[in-house]
Formats: C-alpha cells, structure tokens, sequence
C-alpha cells in the first residue's frame, strides 16, 4: 500500500513535463524569455572520482589531480568519492577545497560507504555516526550533497523491515545534515534500492527537504509494470544528482537522448555525473573511454537544458 501512495503521490507532484520526457509526449524545450521558471531544467557535467579508481587506488592519480583534470575535460563540477581521501584532516580537506575555488571548479558531492539496512540496532546506530561524520566532511569540502546507500537484504529479513529501518536513519541523518545545509541522496543501488517504488517510499516517509535520492540510471531492475526508463521518472523529482554511463551491465546501450529528455522535462536541476566503468563498455579503460562519456554528457547537457 505504502508503494502504491508513493506512486500516487509521485503522478501528482511530477505532472505532465516528466511524463512527456518518459516518451509519453513531447520533449521539453528550451523555455521562452519570461515563462516561469518553477519547472526550468538546468542540467549541468559532472564526473565521479570513482571513475579513475585505478590511478586513485594505485597512486597514479590524487584527488588535486582529479580536479584539475575536471578543467582539462571541461567539466562543471567533480564527486568527491571519500574512498580516496588522504585524510579527513580539516587542513587536508580545505586545502582540496581552496583548489578546486582556484580552479573553478565545483564540488557537486561526496560519498560515503555507511549502509542503513542492518538487522542488529547497534549497528544502524554506528551507521548513524558514520553518516554523521561524513557530512561534516562533506561540509569542510564545501559542498551540499551526501551520498548515502540503504544496503543489501540480510538473509531471513523481510523488505519492508528493511525499508523500515532506511527510513529511521534516514530521518535521523536528515536532521543532522539540514542544519549544515547539506542534502543526503539515497543511491538506487545494489540492494533494496534497485526499484522506484521504494525509493519512493522512503522519500515520502521520511519527509525532509534533504531527502533525496541520487540516480543512478543503470541500476533500477525492471519490473511486472516498469521498465527502467519510467523508475528513471518516478524518481527523477527527488534527484539532486545523476551518475550516468552509457550501457546497462549487459553491454546495453543506454538510450541517453531518452534519459536527458526524461529529466529535462522533470525539471531537473543538477549534475549528470559520469561514472565510467570500463566493464560496462566493452573493457575501454577510463583514460580514453571516460572523456568519450565526459563529451556526450556536456552536449547533452546543452542540448536539453534550458539555461
């Protein structure tokens, strides 16, 4: 039933501009001088450090090299994934900040590795922390959006308890990270995530402006009666940040005209971030294959933002 609200209240609040980039209409189009602006989409380029996870993880890359590889490949703004962090010194941090102001370049996020769906309390109060902890980092960085992920279904554990116990924490990190100004996005990711519906729910229950989710667009599993492109707009409301590739794990193209034109006509406001990953298209390693991916996503960008 909780899912089925969620819809409801999704079909309400999107209207028809989402649905029209669902494929269930027209495109959207640039908006004229002087029509409002309350649904203007403003799609801007982003890339995940992740991305060049292999000269990170080997020291063949730091993060200040990652920045200033974003004004090489002309990009609007770079995800700071924690895992490659140095340290979480305030010296360290302001220092990554400081450059990336030098070089105009924005920090559209961070992430954390902390997962909500843990069976024993203790644990989900230790997730809590950890959570917490990563906002404050993600506040010395300057930014204002924290991913978050929900986890895997543990073994004997029934989905809605699960879900339950995301929205918890959730709620609690919500009221933590809104008095720093900074969003939590709950990732579509491997676990009890990988539909709309609950990530939809567990919007909709939580209830916070700084709730959202971060879409991932190859995740969503389809469904009886969605296909991933319309989980894409279902969520696409809620979504602060996209990571985008451009195939689905079986080496499916992704329709990515299809993707901006959902988001666009959702009114989107945010950043495309691309989240290379070679295994995904066809073994090309991120050095070449990433600023392919990087260069669609800028004209994309243009193409369907209306600003």
């Amino acid at each position: 039933m909780k899912s089925t609200m969620a819809r409801r209240t999704f079909l309400k609040s999107v209207g028809a501009g989402a649905l029209a980039g669902a494929g269930m209409g027209t495109l959207s189009t640039p908006l004229a001088e002087g029509q409002s602006t309350s649904k203007m989409p403003r799609l801007l380029a982003g890339c995940c450090a992740y991305t060049y996870r292999e000269l990170l993880t080997h020291g063949q890359m730091t993060l200040e090299d990652f920045i200033r590889k974003a004004v090489e490949l002309r990009l609007d703004a770079v995800d700071m994934t924690v895992y490659y962090l140095k340290s979480t010194d305030a010296a360290y941090l302001e220092g990554l900040r400081h450059l990336a102001c030098q070089n105009a370049v924005t920090f559209s996020g961070a992430a954390c590795g902390a997962t909500m769906v843990q069976a024993d309390a203790a644990k989900r109060a230790e997730a809590l922390e950890q959570i917490k902890q990563w906002v404050d980092v993600t506040d010395r960085l300057g930014a204002s959006h924290l991913r978050v992920f929900a986890g895997k279904l543990p073994q004997g554990v029934e989905k809605q308890q699960a879900i339950d116990w995301t929205v918890e924490t959730m709620k609690a990190a919500c009221e933590y990270s809104a008095a720093r100004g900074i969003a939590l996005g709950v990732e579509d990711h491997a676990g009890i995530t990988q539909n709309a519906d609950v990530c939809l729910e567990i919007m909709e229950r939580v209830g916070s402006p700084y709730a959202r989710i971060n879409l991932d667009i190859t995740n969503f599993i389809a469904t009886a009666t969605q296909d991933v492109y319309a989980q894409i707009a279902s969520c696409a409301p809620y979504a602060h940040v996209a990571h985008i590739r451009d195939h689905f794990s079986d080496q499916t193209p992704v329709d990515m005209d299809r993707v901006w034109g959902i988001l666009s006509g959702a009114g989107f406001r945010g950043y495309l971030s691309v989240e290379y990953e070679p295994s995904f298209s066809g073994g090309e390693p991120a050095v070449t294959g990433a600023p392919k991916l990087i260069a669609k996503t800028r004209e994309l960008c243009r193409k369907y933002s209306s600003v």
